[in-house]
């Protein structure tokens, strides 16, 4: 466990402990070689008696501690017992036991056995620290023995002296070893908890920067840490604004600058509605909360005091319930519609009753007056109903695919035939041999509702309304119903799409709903644009509707779902 522990730990970057320990040794080793070289020189020079075969050894010390510290500095050998070890505390146990062998004076170089020791409980495992350990202490008992051999001295204190070093060299071994292990476990620790705290960071920092709300992280010097960019947004700062910059250096931003300090002076969340005044623009509404990192009861909290502020846009507030009570409008006009069939029918069937009786032309007119209105009542009830029937099936149709360019011209023929006087234009068949999913009723019922709708607004040119099918180079297939009617207002413009908005006092706003709502059913898209197209007038400005599909490989089939949906 303890050599897997240290594998580890030498896995890590050049910075890591152990790497850094190791280095540390071998540094050591070149420093003891210098100075053991020096010791010889300077007593050669002072007339001392000098071993050239002690020179040589500390020479060769030298090279070999120079030579191991520029190899072996990347990496310290493999924890196990083994020859790896051999250059470093093979060398420097060799190397003191020679020195010590050969020198005759009073010189004593047994303490430098403490660096090999050292290096083996520290980097090496157990066994290798111990083994170390005993091989020194035998060595120091061999010494002791071959001392008494060459004096006639009492050598009970030699061999006391070497038996006490050797068992404070287990001593140390042994502590030193279990200093390596705790070290060992609290880098993994630290690892883990650094690799957990990156991945948090990562985490959150894509959350923040994808979330609707805007995010500002503020000190109490009004500098804004962080921002992400749907703050930047409503700030009115470019999303490659340079961070930290000063809340305070916009004066249209002074609410929220009041807020951080109110947040920061009483300790607390706070919440309000603020305006932002942005020069040459309309005042942004916000719903702004704010929390704090930390406050100076919290004896847990010993780093500065950050105030977290989320802003939300007023306006997406105001469109949420918006939307909201149009959905719940459009349950309760479904209801109603279909409530008032009965009744209507019945009108409609005693009209047609009463007219066949009736001789006064004055009279007659009433009664046509009646059965118009009364077909306006069916067909708004009808559309109503649609809404209710789309939402239910919308989840049970099956997907297909319809060949895109003969079922537009079918389409369009169909509705041409209708009224051929009256409805003229353009059709431009561009995506031949293309397969789009699509159910056929739900694109006729999305094509007439885009064509009648652009017959109310078109001019009176054949070219005033034109039809259109084509590829893009991303392979995008599209359908384009475009005619040349005035601009929308931008207030009408925001609302196409909305269930019950129109316009016209005679419409019931269902048509481009449902449209959408088909379309997303199937994967497509619709939108709005306001485009110029050629025309034999020269370059005209029209509205257009733009249906983008999905494309798709598999072949033909038959749709028949949503057949209660028709023109």
């Amino acid at each position: 466990m303890k050599e897997a522990l240290l594998a580890d730990a030498r896995l890590n970057t050049a910075d890591a402990p152990f790497v850094r320990l190791w280095r540390g040794f071998l540094t050591g080793r070149v420093m003891i070689a210098v100075a053991l070289l020096v010791l010889q020189i300077l007593g050669r020079w002072f007339n001392q008696v000098s071993d050239p075969v002690l020179m040589a050894v500390c020479g060769a010390y030298l090279c070999a501690a120079v030579l191991l510290r520029i190899l072996g500095r990347h990496a310290p050998p493999a924890a196990g017992t083994g020859v790896q070890w051999l250059p470093s505390i093979g060398v420097d146990i060799a190397v003191v036991s020679t020195l010590q062998l050969l020198h005759t004076g009073a010189m004593n170089f047994t303490p430098l056995f403490g660096l090999p020791i050292l290096m083996a409980a520290v980097l090496g495992t157990l066994t290798l620290a111990l083994g170390t350990t005993a091989a020194v202490t035998l060595l120091l008992l061999l010494w002791a023995w071959w001392s008494s051999t060459q004096s006639l001295s009492d050598d009970t204190q030699r061999y006391l002296q070497s038996a006490l070093t050797g068992t404070g060299y287990f001593v140390v071994t042994y502590l030193v070893h279990q200093l390596a292990t705790r070290l060992v476990g609290e880098q993994e620790v630290a690892q883990r908890n650094r690799m957990a705290a990156q991945v948090q960071t990562q985490v959150s920092a894509l959350v923040i920067e994808h979330l609707s709300d805007g995010v500002l992280v503020v000190d109490e010097s009004d500098v804004v840490r962080m921002a992400n960019p749907a703050a930047q947004g409503l700030l009115g700062e470019s999303q490659h604004t340079q961070l930290p910059f000063s809340l305070g250096r916009c004066e249209g931003w002074q609410p929220l600058v009041d807020l951080a300090h109110r947040t920061f002076d009483q300790e607390a969340p706070q919440t309000a509605d603020v305006a932002l005044l942005h020069p040459g623009e309309s005042p942004t509404g916000l719903h702004a909360r704010t929390w704090m990192t930390s406050t100076h009861a919290d004896p847990q909290s010993r780093g500065e005091r950050l105030c977290v502020m989320f802003l939300h846009d007023l306006r997406e507030l105001e469109a949420r319930l918006r939307t909201e009570k149009l959905a719940a409008m459009g349950r309760m006009s479904a209801a109603v519609a279909h409530e008032i069939r009965n009744p209507l029918a019945a009108i409609v069937q005693a009209n047609a009753l009463l007219e066949e009786d009736l001789q006064d032309p004055g009279q007659k007119r009433l009664a046509q007056m009646v059965q118009q209105n009364a077909d306006r009542l069916a067909r708004i009830a009808e559309e109503v109903l649609d809404i209710a029937r789309v939402q239910h099936q919308i989840s049970h149709a099956p997907a297909s695919t319809l060949a895109l360019d003969a079922s537009v011209a079918q389409v369009w023929s169909d509705w041409c035939a209708q009224e051929p006087a009256k409805r003229q234009g353009q059709i431009l068949l561009n995506a031949p041999m293309l397969h789009v999913e699509f159910d056929t009723e739900h694109l006729r019922r999305v094509l007439v509702n885009l064509l009648d709708n652009a017959l109310r607004y078109m001019g009176p040119h054949e070219d005033s309304l034109q039809v259109q099918t084509r590829t893009s180079v991303t392979g995008q297939i599209t359908l384009q119903v475009w005619s040349d009617g005035a601009p929308m207002d931008k207030s009408v413009e925001r609302h196409l799409f909305e269930p019950f908005f129109s316009s016209e006092s005679r419409s019931s706003g269902l048509g481009l709903y449902i449209c959408r709502e088909l379309c997303q059913r199937h994967g497509a898209s619709i939108s709005y644009q306001r485009t110029h197209r050629t025309t034999a007038r020269g370059n005209t400005g029209g509205n257009a509707f733009t249906v983008a599909f999905r494309r798709t490989t598999r072949p033909q089939e038959a749709a028949t779902l949503f057949d209660s949906i028709v023109i």
